[in-house]
Protein backbone atom coordinates (compact mmCIF):
# COMPACT_ATOMS: atom_id res chain seq x y z
CA UNK A 1 0.00 0.00 0.00
CA UNK A 2 1.77 3.23 -0.71
CA UNK A 3 0.68 6.31 1.13
CA UNK A 4 -0.39 9.67 -0.74
CA UNK A 5 2.16 12.00 0.32
CA UNK A 6 4.81 13.05 -1.92
CA UNK A 7 8.83 13.58 -0.63
CA UNK A 8 8.41 16.73 -0.70
CA UNK A 9 5.31 16.97 1.64
CA UNK A 10 7.08 14.11 3.79
CA UNK A 11 10.16 16.68 4.16
CA UNK A 12 8.18 19.35 4.65
CA UNK A 13 6.47 17.70 7.52
CA UNK A 14 9.46 16.71 8.66
CA UNK A 15 10.80 20.11 9.05
CA UNK A 16 7.66 21.30 11.14
CA UNK A 17 8.51 18.15 13.18
CA UNK A 18 11.55 19.82 14.09
CA UNK A 19 10.96 22.95 14.53
CA UNK A 20 7.71 22.27 17.25
CA UNK A 21 10.39 19.94 19.11
CA UNK A 22 12.56 23.13 19.26
CA UNK A 23 9.02 25.32 20.51
CA UNK A 24 8.51 22.39 22.78
CA UNK A 25 11.86 22.73 24.16
CA UNK A 26 11.33 26.27 24.99
CA UNK A 27 8.39 25.70 26.54
CA UNK A 28 10.25 22.98 29.06
CA UNK A 29 12.62 25.35 29.83
CA UNK A 30 10.43 28.05 32.01
CA UNK A 31 11.16 30.59 29.98
CA UNK A 32 14.76 30.46 29.63
CA UNK A 33 16.69 32.20 26.02
CA UNK A 34 17.19 30.18 23.03
CA UNK A 35 20.60 30.26 21.78
CA UNK A 36 21.10 30.19 18.06
CA UNK A 37 23.67 27.60 17.22
CA UNK A 38 25.50 28.09 14.21
CA UNK A 39 26.82 25.95 12.16
CA UNK A 40 30.14 25.33 11.58
CA UNK A 41 32.01 24.16 8.73
CA UNK A 42 35.40 26.05 8.36
CA UNK A 43 37.82 26.22 10.69
CA UNK A 44 41.66 28.06 10.99
CA UNK A 45 44.03 25.11 10.83
CA UNK A 46 47.46 25.22 12.17
CA UNK A 47 50.32 23.17 13.62
CA UNK A 48 53.46 24.28 14.72
CA UNK A 49 55.24 20.71 14.11
CA UNK A 50 54.56 20.81 10.50
CA UNK A 51 55.19 25.15 9.76
CA UNK A 52 58.64 25.98 10.73
CA UNK A 53 57.82 29.42 9.90
CA UNK A 54 55.07 30.19 12.23
CA UNK A 55 51.49 30.78 11.84
CA UNK A 56 52.02 33.06 8.68
CA UNK A 57 53.36 30.80 6.35
CA UNK A 58 50.81 28.35 6.81
CA UNK A 59 47.26 29.14 8.33
CA UNK A 60 44.96 28.43 6.49
CA UNK A 61 41.47 27.37 6.37
CA UNK A 62 40.15 23.66 7.30
CA UNK A 63 36.92 21.83 6.12
CA UNK A 64 35.40 20.34 9.41
CA UNK A 65 32.91 17.97 7.85
CA UNK A 66 33.51 14.32 8.33
CA UNK A 67 31.50 12.14 5.86
CA UNK A 68 31.56 8.75 8.62
CA UNK A 69 30.30 11.51 11.59
CA UNK A 70 27.02 13.16 9.95
CA UNK A 71 25.63 13.57 12.87
CA UNK A 72 28.22 15.47 15.16
CA UNK A 73 28.60 18.95 16.38
CA UNK A 74 31.68 20.33 14.55
CA UNK A 75 33.39 23.32 16.46
CA UNK A 76 36.66 25.21 15.95
CA UNK A 77 39.43 25.20 19.06
CA UNK A 78 42.90 26.93 19.57
CA UNK A 79 45.78 26.09 21.87
CA UNK A 80 48.14 28.27 22.65
CA UNK A 81 51.28 29.39 25.34
CA UNK A 82 52.53 32.39 26.75
CA UNK A 83 55.75 32.77 26.77
CA UNK A 84 58.18 34.18 29.24
CA UNK A 85 57.90 37.48 27.19
CA UNK A 86 54.68 37.43 27.14
CA UNK A 87 54.44 36.49 23.54
CA UNK A 88 51.60 34.32 22.94
CA UNK A 89 52.94 30.77 20.92
CA UNK A 90 50.11 29.27 18.88
CA UNK A 91 50.46 25.10 19.12
CA UNK A 92 47.26 24.09 17.38
CA UNK A 93 44.46 25.56 15.68
CA UNK A 94 41.75 23.37 14.11
CA UNK A 95 38.47 21.35 14.11
CA UNK A 96 36.99 19.43 17.15
CA UNK A 97 33.83 17.24 17.35
CA UNK A 98 31.13 17.79 19.89
CA UNK A 99 32.25 19.03 23.31
CA UNK A 100 29.83 20.36 25.29
CA UNK A 101 31.67 23.04 26.87
CA UNK A 102 31.85 24.50 23.56
CA UNK A 103 28.20 24.66 22.95
CA UNK A 104 26.93 28.07 21.68
CA UNK A 105 30.17 29.92 22.61
CA UNK A 106 30.54 32.18 18.92
CA UNK A 107 34.35 33.54 20.62
CA UNK A 108 36.91 31.53 21.75
CA UNK A 109 37.80 32.59 24.97
CA UNK A 110 39.84 30.38 27.14
CA UNK A 111 37.82 30.39 30.92
CA UNK A 112 40.06 28.20 32.80
CA UNK A 113 43.55 28.37 33.89
CA UNK A 114 45.99 27.57 32.21
CA UNK A 115 47.09 23.42 31.91
CA UNK A 116 50.75 22.99 31.95
CA UNK A 117 51.28 26.34 30.60
CA UNK A 118 48.62 26.07 27.54
CA UNK A 119 45.46 27.57 27.14
CA UNK A 120 42.28 26.34 25.72
CA UNK A 121 39.42 27.79 23.90
CA UNK A 122 36.61 26.42 21.78
CA UNK A 123 33.61 27.96 19.92
CA UNK A 124 31.43 27.52 17.21
CA UNK A 125 30.54 29.26 13.89
CA UNK A 126 32.50 29.45 10.72
CA UNK A 127 36.49 30.61 11.38
CA UNK A 128 35.35 31.05 14.54
CA UNK A 129 39.00 30.51 16.12
CA UNK A 130 40.32 33.13 13.84
CA UNK A 131 40.78 35.22 17.19
CA UNK A 132 40.62 33.96 20.32
CA UNK A 133 41.25 35.60 24.32
CA UNK A 134 41.61 34.67 27.58
CA UNK A 135 39.51 35.33 30.76
CA UNK A 136 40.02 33.31 33.39
CA UNK A 137 37.57 33.32 36.42
CA UNK A 138 37.92 32.25 39.51
CA UNK A 139 35.70 28.73 40.02
CA UNK A 140 33.02 29.18 43.03
CA UNK A 141 31.00 27.45 44.54
CA UNK A 142 28.03 29.28 45.47
CA UNK A 143 24.73 27.60 45.07
CA UNK A 144 22.28 28.95 42.63
CA UNK A 145 19.14 30.27 44.30
CA UNK A 146 15.97 27.94 43.40
CA UNK A 147 13.20 30.66 42.99
CA UNK A 148 9.53 29.47 43.12
CA UNK A 149 8.72 29.93 39.23
CA UNK A 150 11.35 27.12 38.52
CA UNK A 151 9.17 24.76 40.91
CA UNK A 152 5.94 24.93 39.42
CA UNK A 153 4.62 25.55 35.63
CA UNK A 154 3.81 28.65 34.12
CA UNK A 155 0.36 29.13 32.84
CA UNK A 156 2.28 29.63 29.35
CA UNK A 157 4.36 26.66 30.04
CA UNK A 158 0.61 24.44 30.13
CA UNK A 159 -0.41 26.31 27.16
CA UNK A 160 2.05 25.43 25.29
CA UNK A 161 1.98 21.48 26.03
CA UNK A 162 -1.67 21.69 25.44
CA UNK A 163 -1.19 22.92 22.04
CA UNK A 164 1.46 21.31 20.68
CA UNK A 165 1.26 17.70 21.87
CA UNK A 166 -1.21 16.21 19.29
CA UNK A 167 0.83 18.19 16.74
CA UNK A 168 3.73 16.46 17.79
CA UNK A 169 2.14 13.48 18.18
CA UNK A 170 0.73 13.30 14.45
CA UNK A 171 4.08 14.11 12.75
CA UNK A 172 5.61 11.34 14.97
CA UNK A 173 2.60 8.80 13.63
CA UNK A 174 3.59 10.15 9.75
CA UNK A 175 7.37 9.56 10.26
CA UNK A 176 6.89 6.17 11.68
CA UNK A 177 4.30 5.48 8.61
CA UNK A 178 7.27 6.78 6.24
CA UNK A 179 10.13 4.91 7.36
CA UNK A 180 8.40 1.80 7.81
CA UNK A 181 6.91 2.13 4.19
CA UNK A 182 10.76 2.88 2.77
CA UNK A 183 11.85 -0.24 4.54
CA UNK A 184 9.50 -2.90 2.75
CA UNK A 185 9.44 -1.41 -0.53
CA UNK A 186 12.29 -3.44 -2.71
CA UNK A 187 14.51 -0.79 -4.36
CA UNK A 188 14.60 0.13 -7.65
CA UNK A 189 18.33 -0.55 -8.30
CA UNK A 190 19.10 -3.68 -6.81
CA UNK A 191 19.68 -5.19 -10.13
CA UNK A 192 22.98 -2.80 -11.07
CA UNK A 193 25.80 -4.01 -9.84
CA UNK A 194 28.72 -1.87 -8.17
CA UNK A 195 31.57 -1.68 -10.32
CA UNK A 196 33.65 -2.49 -7.12
CA UNK A 197 31.88 -5.74 -5.99
CA UNK A 198 33.20 -8.36 -4.27
CA UNK A 199 37.00 -5.99 -4.36
CA UNK A 200 36.31 -3.84 -1.78
CA UNK A 201 37.87 -5.26 1.35
CA UNK A 202 36.73 -4.09 5.04
CA UNK A 203 39.71 -2.11 6.28
CA UNK A 204 42.27 -4.03 8.38
CA UNK A 205 42.45 -2.53 11.89
CA UNK A 206 45.26 -0.55 13.25
CA UNK A 207 47.82 -2.55 15.25
CA UNK A 208 48.94 -1.70 18.81
CA UNK A 209 51.04 1.03 18.73
CA UNK A 210 54.44 0.58 18.73
CA UNK A 211 57.04 1.87 21.32
CA UNK A 212 59.30 4.56 18.87
CA UNK A 213 61.16 6.79 19.89
CA UNK A 214 61.52 9.80 17.56
CA UNK A 215 65.32 11.37 17.55
CA UNK A 216 65.38 13.96 15.20
CA UNK A 217 63.75 15.57 12.44
CA UNK A 218 65.34 14.82 9.33
CA UNK A 219 63.41 16.47 6.54
CA UNK A 220 60.27 18.74 6.79
CA UNK A 221 57.88 19.56 4.00
CA UNK A 222 54.53 21.30 3.32
CA UNK A 223 52.60 19.14 5.26
CA UNK A 224 54.70 15.38 6.17
CA UNK A 225 57.74 15.64 8.48
CA UNK A 226 60.32 12.87 8.67
CA UNK A 227 61.94 11.82 11.92
CA UNK A 228 64.77 9.50 12.75
CA UNK A 229 63.30 7.14 15.48
CA UNK A 230 64.16 4.02 17.38
CA UNK A 231 61.99 0.86 17.29
CA UNK A 232 63.38 -0.71 20.23
CA UNK A 233 67.40 -1.37 19.39
CA UNK A 234 66.45 -0.96 15.13
CA UNK A 235 66.97 2.66 13.56
CA UNK A 236 63.67 3.24 11.85
CA UNK A 237 62.10 6.73 9.50
CA UNK A 238 58.86 7.65 10.82
CA UNK A 239 57.13 9.84 8.27
CA UNK A 240 54.15 11.81 10.15
CA UNK A 241 50.80 12.92 8.39
CA UNK A 242 48.82 15.58 10.19
CA UNK A 243 44.90 15.20 10.53
CA UNK A 244 43.90 16.95 7.88
CA UNK A 245 46.69 14.33 5.37
CA UNK A 246 44.56 11.26 6.04
CA UNK A 247 44.35 10.45 2.24
CA UNK A 248 47.65 11.28 1.29
CA UNK A 249 48.85 8.72 4.67
CA UNK A 250 46.56 5.91 3.16
CA UNK A 251 46.99 5.97 -0.79
CA UNK A 252 51.02 5.12 0.37
CA UNK A 253 49.74 2.82 2.87
CA UNK A 254 47.93 1.05 0.47
CA UNK A 255 50.59 0.68 -1.95
CA UNK A 256 53.19 -0.62 1.03
CA UNK A 257 50.73 -2.96 1.99
CA UNK A 258 50.46 -4.56 -1.55
CA UNK A 259 51.77 -7.99 -1.58
CA UNK A 260 55.18 -8.76 -2.97
CA UNK A 261 56.23 -5.30 -2.02
CA UNK A 262 58.88 -6.85 -0.32
CA UNK A 263 62.13 -6.06 -2.76
CA UNK A 264 65.96 -5.27 -2.30
CA UNK A 265 65.31 -1.95 -4.15
CA UNK A 266 62.31 -0.91 -2.81
CA UNK A 267 61.73 0.85 0.60
CA UNK A 268 61.25 -1.88 3.77
CA UNK A 269 58.00 -1.12 5.42
CA UNK A 270 57.33 -1.98 8.88
CA UNK A 271 54.13 -0.50 10.07
CA UNK A 272 51.42 2.24 10.23
CA UNK A 273 50.30 3.75 13.68
CA UNK A 274 47.63 6.48 14.59
CA UNK A 275 48.46 9.08 17.25
CA UNK A 276 45.75 10.88 18.93
CA UNK A 277 46.94 13.83 21.14
CA UNK A 278 43.95 15.92 23.09
CA UNK A 279 42.37 17.69 19.88
CA UNK A 280 45.59 16.03 17.55
CA UNK A 281 45.64 13.66 14.87
CA UNK A 282 48.98 12.41 13.73
CA UNK A 283 49.04 9.45 11.33
CA UNK A 284 52.71 7.54 10.88
CA UNK A 285 54.12 4.98 8.49
CA UNK A 286 57.36 3.33 10.14
CA UNK A 287 59.68 2.40 7.33
CA UNK A 288 63.90 1.57 7.14
CA UNK A 289 66.20 4.22 7.83
CA UNK A 290 68.64 4.47 4.74
CA UNK A 291 72.05 6.23 6.15
CA UNK A 292 72.62 8.42 3.56
CA UNK A 293 69.33 9.65 2.79
CA UNK A 294 67.96 10.56 -0.57
CA UNK A 295 70.06 10.19 -3.88
CA UNK A 296 69.58 14.27 -4.52
CA UNK A 297 71.25 15.38 -1.07
CA UNK A 298 74.22 12.69 -1.19
CA UNK A 299 75.03 13.98 -4.72
CA UNK A 300 75.35 17.36 -3.58
CA UNK A 301 77.83 16.54 -1.08
CA UNK A 302 79.72 13.56 -2.49
CA UNK A 303 81.36 12.49 -6.22
CA UNK A 304 80.31 8.52 -7.13
CA UNK A 305 83.18 6.83 -9.24
CA UNK A 306 82.00 4.55 -12.35
CA UNK A 307 80.89 1.37 -9.92
CA UNK A 308 79.25 3.33 -7.71
CA UNK A 309 77.40 5.15 -10.57
CA UNK A 310 76.60 1.73 -12.25
CA UNK A 311 75.09 0.32 -8.87
CA UNK A 312 72.65 2.90 -8.39
CA UNK A 313 71.51 3.32 -11.77
CA UNK A 314 71.04 -0.70 -11.66
CA UNK A 315 69.29 -0.52 -8.47
CA UNK A 316 67.05 2.33 -9.25
CA UNK A 317 66.14 0.51 -12.50
CA UNK A 318 65.14 -2.90 -10.61
CA UNK A 319 63.02 -0.90 -8.12
CA UNK A 320 61.47 0.93 -10.37
CA UNK A 321 60.86 -2.28 -13.10
CA UNK A 322 59.79 -4.42 -10.14
CA UNK A 323 56.95 -1.75 -9.44
CA UNK A 324 55.98 -1.18 -12.98
CA UNK A 325 55.36 -4.87 -13.73
CA UNK A 326 52.82 -7.60 -12.28
CA UNK A 327 53.74 -9.83 -10.46
CA UNK A 328 51.88 -13.75 -10.75
CA UNK A 329 50.06 -15.23 -7.53
CA UNK A 330 53.25 -17.10 -5.56
CA UNK A 331 52.80 -19.32 -2.37
CA UNK A 332 55.41 -16.76 -0.36
CA UNK A 333 52.76 -13.83 -0.66
CA UNK A 334 49.67 -15.69 -1.39
CA UNK A 335 48.64 -12.86 -3.58
CA UNK A 336 49.26 -11.49 -6.95
CA UNK A 337 50.99 -8.05 -7.60
CA UNK A 338 49.42 -5.37 -9.91
CA UNK A 339 51.18 -2.67 -11.99
CA UNK A 340 52.07 0.16 -9.67
CA UNK A 341 52.83 3.87 -11.55
CA UNK A 342 54.73 6.31 -8.84
CA UNK A 343 53.81 9.42 -10.45
CA UNK A 344 56.78 11.13 -8.48
CA UNK A 345 59.74 9.42 -9.44
CA UNK A 346 62.49 11.91 -8.46
CA UNK A 347 66.44 11.74 -6.75
CA UNK A 348 64.81 13.13 -3.77
CA UNK A 349 62.29 9.78 -3.67
CA UNK A 350 65.52 7.31 -4.38
CA UNK A 351 66.84 6.64 -0.93
CA UNK A 352 70.31 4.83 -0.63
CA UNK A 353 71.43 2.98 2.66
CA UNK A 354 74.58 2.27 3.88
CA UNK A 355 76.28 0.55 1.00
CA UNK A 356 74.88 2.68 -1.72
CA UNK A 357 71.80 0.33 -2.48
CA UNK A 358 69.36 2.58 -3.92
CA UNK A 359 65.30 2.11 -3.36
CA UNK A 360 62.45 4.01 -4.60
CA UNK A 361 60.51 5.75 -1.89
CA UNK A 362 57.39 7.54 -1.39
CA UNK A 363 53.99 6.46 -2.97
CA UNK A 364 51.97 8.93 -1.30
CA UNK A 365 50.95 10.14 -5.27
CA UNK A 366 51.29 6.18 -6.56
CA UNK A 367 48.50 4.59 -8.84
CA UNK A 368 48.08 0.87 -8.46
CA UNK A 369 46.11 -1.18 -11.88
CA UNK A 370 44.18 -3.62 -10.05
CA UNK A 371 43.39 -6.27 -12.65
CA UNK A 372 39.25 -5.54 -14.53
CA UNK A 373 38.73 -2.50 -12.88
CA UNK A 374 39.04 1.08 -13.88
CA UNK A 375 41.14 3.57 -13.27
CA UNK A 376 38.96 5.76 -12.06
CA UNK A 377 39.02 9.62 -11.17
CA UNK A 378 42.94 10.85 -11.31
CA UNK A 379 44.22 14.24 -11.24
CA UNK A 380 46.70 13.64 -14.18
CA UNK A 381 48.84 16.84 -13.38
CA UNK A 382 50.75 15.72 -9.94
CA UNK A 383 54.01 15.24 -9.23
CA UNK A 384 56.90 17.74 -9.07
CA UNK A 385 56.99 20.01 -12.02
CA UNK A 386 60.65 20.00 -12.58
CA UNK A 387 60.55 16.12 -13.50
CA UNK A 388 57.15 16.11 -15.37
CA UNK A 389 56.91 14.54 -18.91
CA UNK A 390 55.82 16.81 -21.66
CA UNK A 391 52.51 15.35 -21.97
CA UNK A 392 51.92 15.81 -18.27
CA UNK A 393 52.86 19.43 -18.63
CA UNK A 394 50.61 19.79 -21.97
CA UNK A 395 47.36 17.74 -20.14
CA UNK A 396 47.94 15.53 -22.91
CA UNK A 397 47.94 12.28 -21.12
CA UNK A 398 46.46 9.03 -21.89
CA UNK A 399 44.26 7.13 -19.36
CA UNK A 400 45.88 3.75 -19.24
CA UNK A 401 48.63 1.67 -17.50
CA UNK A 402 51.52 2.35 -20.27
CA UNK A 403 50.93 5.91 -20.27
CA UNK A 404 51.40 6.34 -16.96
CA UNK A 405 54.71 4.16 -16.73
CA UNK A 406 56.41 6.06 -19.28
CA UNK A 407 56.07 9.09 -17.47
CA UNK A 408 58.13 7.33 -14.71
CA UNK A 409 60.58 6.54 -17.37
CA UNK A 410 60.98 10.28 -18.41
CA UNK A 411 61.80 10.82 -14.77
CA UNK A 412 64.20 7.95 -14.58
CA UNK A 413 66.39 9.31 -17.48
CA UNK A 414 66.95 13.16 -15.29
CA UNK A 415 68.06 11.05 -12.57
CA UNK A 416 70.12 9.15 -14.81
CA UNK A 417 71.59 12.66 -15.78
CA UNK A 418 72.12 13.25 -12.23
CA UNK A 419 74.27 10.44 -12.11
CA UNK A 420 76.24 11.04 -14.73
CA UNK A 421 76.94 14.89 -13.97
CA UNK A 422 78.46 13.89 -10.29
CA UNK A 423 80.79 10.93 -11.79
CA UNK A 424 84.46 11.41 -11.13
CA UNK A 425 84.87 8.64 -14.25
CA UNK A 426 84.67 11.26 -17.09
CA UNK A 427 88.71 12.91 -18.17
CA UNK A 428 87.35 16.07 -17.52
CA UNK A 429 86.23 18.21 -14.54
CA UNK A 430 83.03 17.44 -12.38
CA UNK A 431 80.74 20.63 -11.97
CA UNK A 432 78.49 21.31 -8.62
CA UNK A 433 75.27 19.44 -7.78
CA UNK A 434 72.66 21.01 -9.69
CA UNK A 435 68.75 19.93 -10.36
CA UNK A 436 67.70 18.85 -13.64
CA UNK A 437 66.88 22.28 -15.79
CA UNK A 438 68.32 24.64 -13.24
CA UNK A 439 70.51 26.01 -15.57
CA UNK A 440 67.43 26.79 -17.96
CA UNK A 441 64.80 27.94 -15.50
CA UNK A 442 66.46 28.59 -12.29
CA UNK A 443 65.52 26.59 -8.69
CA UNK A 444 62.20 26.99 -8.61
CA UNK A 445 60.57 27.53 -11.95
CA UNK A 446 56.66 27.18 -12.35
CA UNK A 447 54.68 25.27 -14.69
CA UNK A 448 54.65 27.76 -17.55
CA UNK A 449 58.72 27.86 -17.27
CA UNK A 450 58.58 23.99 -17.61
CA UNK A 451 55.93 23.69 -20.06
CA UNK A 452 57.42 26.24 -22.51
CA UNK A 453 61.21 24.75 -22.20
CA UNK A 454 60.21 21.21 -22.04
CA UNK A 455 57.14 20.60 -24.01
CA UNK A 456 57.46 23.68 -26.45
CA UNK A 457 61.25 23.89 -26.84
CA UNK A 458 62.13 20.32 -26.03
CA UNK A 459 65.09 21.33 -24.23
CA UNK A 460 66.26 18.56 -22.16
CA UNK A 461 69.65 19.19 -19.61
CA UNK A 462 73.01 19.20 -21.16
CA UNK A 463 74.75 15.82 -21.36
CA UNK A 464 78.56 17.43 -21.49
CA UNK A 465 80.60 15.88 -24.52
CA UNK A 466 83.56 14.88 -22.31
CA UNK A 467 81.19 12.47 -20.19
CA UNK A 468 81.20 10.25 -23.61
CA UNK A 469 84.81 9.95 -23.67
CA UNK A 470 84.66 7.76 -20.52
CA UNK A 471 85.04 4.06 -21.44
CA UNK A 472 85.72 0.97 -19.73
CA UNK A 473 88.37 -1.90 -20.30
CA UNK A 474 87.35 -4.69 -21.13
CA UNK A 475 89.46 -8.78 -21.12
CA UNK A 476 88.99 -11.86 -22.73
CA UNK A 477 90.67 -15.25 -21.04
CA UNK A 478 91.44 -18.17 -22.35
CA UNK A 479 90.31 -21.61 -20.25
CA UNK A 480 93.49 -21.69 -18.36
CA UNK A 481 92.59 -18.22 -17.36
CA UNK A 482 95.97 -16.34 -19.02
CA UNK A 483 94.00 -12.56 -20.49
CA UNK A 484 94.41 -12.65 -24.33
CA UNK A 485 92.25 -9.59 -24.97
CA UNK A 486 92.09 -6.25 -23.47
CA UNK A 487 90.19 -3.48 -25.06
CA UNK A 488 88.05 -0.38 -24.04
CA UNK A 489 84.10 -0.52 -24.07
CA UNK A 490 82.08 2.34 -23.49
CA UNK A 491 80.67 3.72 -20.14
CA UNK A 492 79.18 6.69 -19.08
CA UNK A 493 78.03 6.77 -23.05
CA UNK A 494 76.03 3.96 -22.46
CA UNK A 495 74.55 5.91 -19.44
CA UNK A 496 74.54 8.82 -21.06
CA UNK A 497 72.58 7.32 -24.85
CA UNK A 498 69.61 5.32 -22.10
CA UNK A 499 69.00 9.03 -20.56
CA UNK A 500 68.39 9.91 -23.99
CA UNK A 501 65.96 6.77 -24.46
CA UNK A 502 64.17 7.84 -21.07
CA UNK A 503 63.61 11.13 -21.65
CA UNK A 504 62.60 11.25 -25.40
CA UNK A 505 59.55 13.50 -26.39
CA UNK A 506 57.71 10.61 -28.21
CA UNK A 507 56.44 8.42 -24.93
CA UNK A 508 55.89 5.44 -26.85
CA UNK A 509 59.49 5.69 -28.04
CA UNK A 510 60.56 5.56 -24.41
CA UNK A 511 62.66 2.49 -23.17
CA UNK A 512 60.96 0.38 -19.95
CA UNK A 513 62.23 0.11 -16.70
CA UNK A 514 62.83 -3.84 -17.52
CA UNK A 515 65.21 -2.46 -20.97
CA UNK A 516 67.38 -0.13 -18.50
CA UNK A 517 67.89 -2.58 -16.20
CA UNK A 518 69.00 -4.98 -18.70
CA UNK A 519 71.45 -2.17 -20.21
CA UNK A 520 73.23 -1.48 -17.13
CA UNK A 521 73.45 -5.39 -16.21
CA UNK A 522 75.55 -5.60 -19.24
CA UNK A 523 77.69 -3.46 -18.37
CA UNK A 524 78.14 -4.63 -14.63
CA UNK A 525 78.41 -8.14 -16.09
CA UNK A 526 81.60 -6.83 -18.49
CA UNK A 527 83.06 -4.95 -15.48
CA UNK A 528 82.98 -7.78 -13.65
CA UNK A 529 84.31 -10.67 -15.42
CA UNK A 530 87.66 -8.50 -15.32
CA UNK A 531 91.22 -9.52 -13.73
CA UNK A 532 94.81 -7.99 -13.11
CA UNK A 533 95.53 -7.04 -17.27
CA UNK A 534 98.94 -7.53 -18.68
CA UNK A 535 101.25 -4.46 -18.60
CA UNK A 536 103.74 -4.23 -21.53
CA UNK A 537 105.90 -1.42 -21.66
CA UNK A 538 105.39 -0.93 -25.51
CA UNK A 539 101.89 -1.23 -25.40
CA UNK A 540 100.06 2.52 -25.37
CA UNK A 541 98.24 3.11 -22.12
CA UNK A 542 95.12 4.98 -20.65
CA UNK A 543 96.20 8.12 -19.11
CA UNK A 544 95.78 8.54 -15.34
CA UNK A 545 93.55 11.34 -16.06
CA UNK A 546 91.25 9.46 -17.99
CA UNK A 547 89.73 8.05 -14.90
CA UNK A 548 91.33 4.91 -14.19
CA UNK A 549 94.62 3.06 -13.83
CA UNK A 550 96.74 2.55 -17.13
CA UNK A 551 96.78 -0.64 -18.57
CA UNK A 552 97.57 -1.93 -21.84
CA UNK A 553 95.13 -1.65 -24.56
CA UNK A 554 94.58 -3.82 -27.82
CA UNK A 555 91.53 -3.76 -30.28
CA UNK A 556 88.41 -5.02 -29.40
CA UNK A 557 88.07 -8.90 -30.84
CA UNK A 558 86.15 -10.74 -33.18
CA UNK A 559 82.49 -11.30 -32.53
CA UNK A 560 82.12 -14.73 -30.41
CA UNK A 561 81.67 -15.96 -27.39
CA UNK A 562 84.09 -14.65 -24.73
CA UNK A 563 86.11 -17.56 -24.07
CA UNK A 564 86.55 -18.82 -27.87
CA UNK A 565 90.08 -17.02 -28.18
CA UNK A 566 93.04 -18.95 -26.35
CA UNK A 567 96.05 -17.48 -28.41
CA UNK A 568 98.57 -15.45 -26.68
CA UNK A 569 99.02 -11.90 -26.87
CA UNK A 570 102.03 -10.80 -29.89
CA UNK A 571 104.90 -10.09 -28.69
CA UNK A 572 105.27 -6.50 -28.52
CA UNK A 573 107.64 -6.14 -31.67
CA UNK A 574 105.08 -8.22 -33.80
CA UNK A 575 102.90 -6.38 -35.85
CA UNK A 576 99.38 -8.32 -36.73
CA UNK A 577 98.87 -9.59 -39.91
CA UNK A 578 95.82 -8.77 -42.11
CA UNK A 579 93.91 -12.26 -41.46
CA UNK A 580 95.60 -12.74 -37.75
CA UNK A 581 93.00 -12.74 -34.31
CA UNK A 582 94.31 -8.96 -33.81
Amino acid sequence: MDFPWTKMNLIHQHYSLVMLLMYLNLALGHGQEVVHVPSTRWCHFYNETVCPDGADSCDRKDDCRDPQQPGRRNMCFVLWRNSSADAIEVVLKGCIIDMTECYNQSECVAVKPANRGAYFCCCEGDNCNREFSWNVRPVTTTPTPVTERTSRPSEKTLIALVTLAPIVLVTVCVLVGFFVYRRRKPSYFNEIPSLDSGLACPPSPLPVARPVQLLEIVTRGRFVAIWRGRLRAEPVAVKIFPGHERRSWQAEREVLQLPQMNHENLVRFIDVEKHTDLAQVEYWILSEYCEHGSLCDYLKGHLVSWPEALRIAEGVARGLAHLHEEAPLSRAAGAAKPAVAHRDFKSKNVLLRADLTPCVADFGLALIFYPHRPIGDVHPQVGTRRYMAPEVLEGSICFHRDAFLRIDMYALGLVLWELASRCSAAPGPVADYRLPFEEEVGPHPSLDDMQHQVASRRVRPRLQPHWRLHQVRERTYSPTGACTRVWMCSGLEVLCETAEDCWDNDAEARVSASCVLERMGALRHQQAAGAPALRSPSVPTVAAGAGSLAEPLLPPPPAGPPHQLSEPLLPPAAAPSASGPL
